[in-house]
């Protein structure tokens, strides 16, 4: 019983942090792990947990949304084929072969979230200003992020907002709300995967399920009244707590 209520509360964390940020992977991750389950069935029953809290998020977000309906299908499908490709190399890939470019990806999204505004300012005085339309360059970027995402996932939040904050022309408000569209597609790929070919500890999963719904909607209420420079600070401080759990 102590064990379940550990789980649904870090479900419930981890959906709000999904929601306003990313990263909440780095809370139910290791207490899954914790608990006993084996790094690779955490991970599979983690993501499978996870993923309704962010269409929760989503739609908590649905009024910074609504014109971007467009832009959320093009990049979704780059998010869904970067999932399905994620999924199926941690199937087929060593647990920990992605383990050490982990930390470097993090870095790069802190770095891009923080330095966001002076790189495009640089990047407009070269004749390369950010763009409200999908570029292919976005698209690559998001399919990547998807391989990340559909493979471990933590983290994938800060990394999809340093990419969005470099390349287009949007609020952040408006770039986290299409974050979790995109993230929710690539953990529901990858969670159909595992659920068709691999073990999934339901008891678990089940668990997060409620507790990210919980956190989704709770996060929602309180990310889109954040100004942006505190969503800033917040993206930067859960980014560097991944970095320094991920390493330790």
């Amino acid at each position: 019983m102590l064990q379940a209520l550990l789980v649904l509360a870090a479900g419930i964390a981890a959906g709000a942090i999904n929601t306003v940020v990313g990263s909440g992977t780095l809370v139910t991750f290791p207490l899954l792990l914790a608990i006993g389950l084996p790094p690779v069935t955490a991970n599979i029953s983690n993501t499978v947990g996870l993923f309704p809290g962010a269409f929760v998020g989503a739609y908590g977000y649905r009024r910074e949304l609504a014109d971007q309906a467009g832009r959320a299908v093009r990049l979704g499908t780059a998010s869904v084929v970067g999932g399905f490709t994620g999924a199926v190399l941690l199937l087929l890939l060593p647990a920990g072969a992605f383990k050490a470019i982990v930390p470097v990806l993090i870095v790069l999204a802190l770095v891009l979230v923080v330095m966001g505004p002076r790189l495009s300012a640089w990047m407009k005085s070269k004749g390369h200003a950010k763009k409200s339309e999908v570029t292919p360059a976005l698209w690559g970027l998001m399919m990547f992020a998807g391989v990340y995402g559909g493979y471990f996932g933590a983290a994938q939040g800060v990394l999809l907002m340093g990419f969005f904050g470099l390349m287009l022309t949007e609020t952040l408000q408006r770039q986290n709300a299409l974050k979790n569209v995109l993230t929710g597609l690539v953990n529901m790929v990858a969670a159909v995967v595992f659920v068709l070919t691999a073990h999934v500890d339901w008891a678990a999963a089940g668990l997060l399920v409620v507790g990210s719904i919980i956190g989704g909607i709770v996060g929602a209420r309180v990310g889109r009244r954040l100004p942006q420079v505190v969503l800033r600070a917040v993206i930067v401080v859960v980014g560097i707590a991944a970095i320094v759990e991920l390493l330790a």
